[in-house]
């Protein structure tokens, strides 16, 4: 993965420690040698974003933890990474590949995403089967996550589901789009759909989820609604083009309706959604089929921030980013 910014000076130095978190991009190479990705659904009893899909990862500890640090060690916490090679099964080698700029979260945490390579190793008596999926993924932590499964990364970039089989059998689409204003800045709402298979879904708990049929539906309020951005050029942050800014997100948007495991594609959104966009770009050298932002994360508005005071150690009760303070922001010089 070629690294295509420089990240010498990273917001992760300067930055408050509790202000800091970082998820790991775990990719893997499948049976047909396409690479695919780890994610979660988060616990329905998490406090916030419950039954969400997300990359394993967290806050950081200390000043001293490093984002790969942090990320491995949620990882192992939440889905039973080990967190280094020689409390992985045997022959399995784990590869920190690179770190992308640093996300900002509506809950005004830095996200550093880290992107890390899970090499499968050769037939051997110890192994005769190898597969990454199934040696690794059934160990979770079921106070905050309530699955893993698996995406096809390529697929990222892509406006249809390239596997023809899901196209035929998984009811619903593989993406859907549209443009927000964020504090005067327009940002695209990606969310996918990852069709799952008992063989790309472990659950936590150990009863079995019926499959739904091919001729069910899944239910309106997993973004079926939502406006479509159309045409598929690239885009300039803040600067939509063949598309006009749709009105705020409601709330019903982040909702989960009915238990989020039984559905036949898992719904992808947001800022992991964004991370997996940006990754995936860095990773083959391709623009997607679909309108994004053409920026990697949000370093530069993080420390326009930092230099009118905000994203301090310790949040003020009340404190939000509100529109002029993101107009206070756009002014400050760095």
């Amino acid at each position: 993965m070629a690294v295509a910014f420089n990240m010498a000076a990273t917001w992760h130095i300067y930055h408050p420690p509790r202000r800091r978190a970082a998820v790991l991009i775990l990719l893997f190479a499948d049976r047909k040698g396409d690479l695919r990705v780890v994610l979660t659904i988060r616990s329905a009893g998490l406090r916030n974003y419950a039954g969400h899909a997300a990359l394993p990862g967290g806050k950081a500890d200390t000043l001293q933890e490093t984002p790969f640090m942090t990320a491995r060690r949620e990882a192992f916490e939440e889905i039973g990474l080990g967190m280094n090679n020689s409390e992985l099964p045997a022959g399995y080698e784990l590869e920190h590949l690179a770190e992308l700029p640093a996300n900002l979260a509506m809950t005004e945490l830095g996200v550093r995403p880290c992107v890390a390579y899970l090499k499968t190793p050769l037939p051997s008596e110890r192994n005769r089967d190898p597969d990454a999926a199934r040696d690794l993924l059934p160990k979770l932590d079921a106070k905050e996550v309530a699955a893993v499964f698996t995406a096809p990364f390529y697929n990222f970039l892509r406006e249809k589901d390239l596997d023809p089989e899901a196209r035929k059998t998984v009811p619903g689409e593989w993406y859907k789009g549209s443009w927000h204003s964020w504090h005067e800045t327009a940002w695209r709402m990606h969310q996918f759909f990852v069709p799952v298979y008992r063989s790309t879904v472990f659950h936590a708990d150990s009863k079995p989820r019926s499959a739904r049929t091919a001729d069910e539906r899944p239910p309106e309020t997993t973004g079926a609604n939502m406006p479509v951005a159309s045409g598929k050029s690239k885009t300039l942050p803040g600067k939509p083009s063949q598309s006009s800014l749709q009105p705020p997100l409601p709330r019903s948007f982040y909702s989960i309706a009915g238990d989020a495991l039984a559905q036949p594609r898992y719904r992808v959104f947001g800022m992991t959604a964004r991370i997996l966009v940006d990754a995936a770009r860095v990773a083959y050298g391709e623009e997607p089929e679909f309108e994004h932002n053409s920026h990697f994360g949000d370093e530069e508005m993080m420390d326009r921030l930092l230099k009118i005071g905000r994203l301090s150690p310790k949040k003020k009760e009340g404190e939000i980013l509100t529109r002029d303070v993101m107009m206070e922001a756009a002014k400050a010089k760095i």
